[in-house]
């Protein structure tokens, strides 16, 4: 699906969700959609923020933050809670379901798909009688190179101490 087609469709359910509800079709709405629709990484609330005002669009932080409730709610973006206490967001229509890993060290994000995972959620759904709809995996460790720069540290420290 190219990315203009997928950018009309979230567009066209944007609109239908805020008329459904009796909300306001703004300009700043549809910018920060547009903006997040532009993306491929996950991003917090703030980096939006700021990269949307270095853009020069005219949006506040409080615009930005209920922006994004309203497009978790009609399912359109995906929220996440990697730890850290700081939600990170991610376009979400269209894309393959998909799992992380998160370096617990400086919060780099990574994303994989394996299709064991969607067996699993298969098979367990079948054998305890669910009717799974989506999962979440999360694997947190370290990443190559904050391990590198702590294995450096550890050896400074040993050198340091004798």
């Amino acid at each position: 699906m190219s990315t203009n087609h997928n950018s009309e469709l979230v567009r066209k359910i944007f609109e239908a969700y805020l008329e459904n509800k009796s909300l306001r079709k703004t300009p700043e709405r549809f910018a920060i959609l547009e903006e997040i629709y532009s993306r491929d990484d996950h991003f917090d609330v703030e980096t939006l923020y700021i990269h949307m005002k270095n853009q020069k669009y005219r949006v506040s932080r409080a615009t930005v933050y209920n922006t994004l409730e309203l497009l978790v709610s009609c399912d359109l973006v995906t929220k996440h809670q990697f730890g850290k206490n700081m939600a990170q967001f991610e376009k979400s229509y269209g894309y393959h379901q998909h799992d992380h890993v998160i370096c617990i060290d400086c919060g780099k994000v990574v994303e994989f798909c394996d299709p064991r995972i969607h067996q699993i959620q298969s098979m367990v759904g079948e054998l305890l009688k669910f009717d799974i709809k989506h999962h979440s995996l999360n694997l947190y460790g370290s990443c190559f190179d904050c391990a590198a720069k702590a294995s450096i540290k550890q050896k400074e420290d040993i050198k340091h101490a004798s």
